[in-house]
């Protein structure tokens, strides 16, 4: 009997120490700091999600805006119709002529313009989907909704369509998505291959002067993707270039910026920023006035959407209403920067300071 006891002692002692050593296998494995990413990974994924999906999952038109040419007594009439349409997809402004209107539409001011014809029933949408396909089918499918209901025709002119092989309007779209990603990447290396450690001020200098050339490279390389090679975006190859280095270092002296000030937090933070809010409002899939309002609010501050803005009105658009995004990119590289610095000075300010006695002051001996 004390051998039965004995083997169904040894047997509990051996079942728990191999339970222990399980759950001291799984704490070396995932360390508490290895959870704590995981988690911060975890809420990014749905973040990510969320906001993708938050922003495209069912586009609505809003105050898409629309130039109108009638003549002055149906004009007035007409804007207040089309002002009043259910949902408020369309915001109206009427202008004297077609070449007032073409004039609006290249400048970016407009979506589409409507020339009515007084003659006949058949008038003129004029758009140049160059600009974003999405709110230019948005535009036409209101007004030709609009027009059935008046038992009246509209043919549509794009004097400004897409690139043959940009055919969807995306190509900007996408080229500032691999730059600002890129960026912040090659931020998140600089950082890596130092072991994570917190930047001193040299480092932190050298570092943001790495981005320069980074980006400048990254700006060459992109612009000859879209250009000689995939024909997306052909011609303005300097000015890519010049936006291309622009973007990248924005992304990177923010990378730089927030890893500086959060390590590893700051990683997840400049995703956040620059890839889960900053893609989808950017107006590259879907213009401004289809995106539900936080998304459309947040688009144009955001580097993303004022990099596509400025790519796309640079080639399309002879660089049109690009200048308030081009401060946009500067505030950012330039934040970037400075919180860069600041950080590291700081942390070498404290670093100089004499360290207190760890008992406080010593009484003197008696």
């Amino acid at each position: 009997m004390a051998d039965a006891r004995d083997d169904v002692s040894g047997s509990t002692v051996q079942a728990g120490d191999r339970t222990q050593g399980f759950w001291e296998e799984v704490r070396d494995a995932v360390s508490t700091r290895a959870a704590l990413v995981m988690l911060g990974v975890l809420l990014l994924q749905l973040g990510f999600a969320l906001s993708y999906m938050g922003a495209f999952h069912a586009p609505e038109p809003h105050r898409v805006p629309i130039t109108l040419v009638a003549p002055p007594a149906v004009q007035r009439d007409l804007v207040a119709r089309l002002d009043a349409l259910p949902g408020d997809p369309l915001r109206v402004t009427a202008v004297q002529d077609r070449a007032e209107a073409r004039a609006r539409l290249l400048d970016r001011r407009t979506d589409a313009a409507l020339v009515v014809d007084p003659a006949s029933r058949t008038d003129t949408l004029i758009v140049a989907s160059a600009g974003g396909p999405s709110a230019t089918a948005a535009a036409t499918g209101i007004l030709q909704e609009v027009a059935r209901a008046e038992n009246r025709t509209i043919v549509v002119r794009d004097i400004r369509p897409p690139a043959a092989g940009d055919s969807r309007g995306l190509s900007s779209f996408y080229i500032v998505l691999s730059w600002t990603i890129g960026g912040y990447l090659a931020a998140s290396a600089l950082n890596m291959a130092a072991g994570s450690k917190k930047p001193t001020l040299r480092r932190t200098l050298v570092r943001l002067a790495a981005m320069l050339p980074y980006g400048f490279v990254s700006g060459i390389g992109g612009a000859i993707i879209v250009g000689p090679v995939l024909d997306c975006l052909p011609g303005a190859f300097w000015e890519l270039v010049g936006i291309g280095t622009l973007v990248v270092f924005a992304s990177g002296a923010v990378g730089v910026a927030l890893q500086s000030v959060a390590g590893t937090i700051g990683l997840g933070l400049t995703i956040l920023i620059f890839t889960i809010l900053g893609n989808p409002s950017s107006g590259g899939v879907y213009p401004s006035s289809l995106l539900p309002p936080f998304w459309s609010a947040i688009g144009q501050a955001l580097p993303p959407g004022a990099g596509t803005t400025v790519v796309r009105n640079t080639v399309y658009f002879d660089g049109n209403a690009t200048t308030g995004a081009l401060w946009i990119l500067g505030a950012w590289a330039f934040g970037g920067v400075v919180v860069a610095i600041l950080a590291a000075a700081v942390r070498a300010s404290r670093a100089a300071r004499p360290a207190a006695p760890a008992g406080g002051p010593t009484a003197p001996a008696v």
